[in-house]
């Protein structure tokens, strides 16, 4: 399996869009080579008999079906607000108007 070069990770940087100096591009060539030798041996040990998944345990949909219900008059919701005003919460103005 070839190597990646530091030329290769200054390609990438630059794709990503980002700056690395002469010592993070010494200092993450191998760190990216070893990373990619890893992958490639766990992608040798996985079988064909075993399919791929992303979670460890089976995931189930814990959404429940959509249902009308009753909703809060305009009044039972701003019963406990302390100001409301046009059937609407007032609130402290923090912007000023230009």
């Amino acid at each position: 399996m070839p190597s990646i070069t530091r030329e290769e990770v200054a390609h990438l940087a630059r794709l990503a869009r980002i700056e690395l100096t002469d010592d993070e591009l010494d200092h993450l060539a191998p760190q990216l080579d070893q990373i990619i030798t890893l992958v490639g041996q766990v992608s040798q040990v996985a079988a064909d008999d075993i399919p791929p998944t992303s979670h460890a345990l089976p995931l189930t949909n814990v959404m429940r079906a959509d249902e009308n219900v009753p909703c809060l008059t305009p009044e039972q919701a701003l019963s406990g607000a302390p100001a409301a005003e046009e059937q609407r919460f007032r609130v402290p103005r923090i912007l000023e108007e230009d």
